[in-house]
């Protein structure tokens, strides 16, 4: 056992007052309920979320390019996890792999123009998701609050 987890087994836990249980709470649900909403409406135009967030940054990206590294990053994902879901999208045409000249163990991904078309086609629906799930049922004071809150936990993380 690591003197961390010694100093955590002696100290009691600091519980959740019932303010503060019921804001992590509500949080959980918000997210919850949002990723399904949007999952949901991109599953009916034939993509993931995971497929959507690739396929979005690499047409973000100079030369529709990313790095497998940098990619897997972005998203919080193993390299491996990533590298598996782009073998999936590879072979419907999505993206293509191709070494990267910088990390001779790494490749590059690149979007396609089939992936470029699937995105263009996919992006009114998404947009029109996250508005409905999310954007619309909030005022912009709502927003620029909930961008507030994000910066913070972000700068945590």
């Amino acid at each position: 056992m690591s003197t961390n987890a010694n100093a955590s087994a002696a100290t009691p836990p600091k519980w959740l007052t019932p303010d503060e249980e019921r804001a992590w709470r509500a949080f959980r649900r918000m997210v919850v309920a949002i990723h399904a909403g949007t999952a949901r409406d991109l599953a009916d135009v034939g993509l993931s979320e995971p497929d959507y967030e690739v396929l979005s940054t690499l047409s973000e990206r100079p030369g529709h390019t990313s790095t497998l590294r940098e990619q897997a990053a972005k998203m919080g994902w193993s390299r491996s996890r990533l590298s598996r879901h782009a073998t999936r999208m590879e072979s419907r045409g999505l993206l293509r792999r191709a070494p990267d000249p910088a990390d001779g163990r790494g490749c590059l991904l690149v979007l396609t123009e089939h992936g470029m078309d699937t995105l263009t086609s996919a992006a009114p629906a998404h947009v029109a998701s996250v508005r409905r799930h999310f954007v619309d049922r909030l005022t912009p004071e709502d927003l620029a609050a909930l961008e507030d809150v994000a910066r913070k936990l972000e700068g945590h993380l």
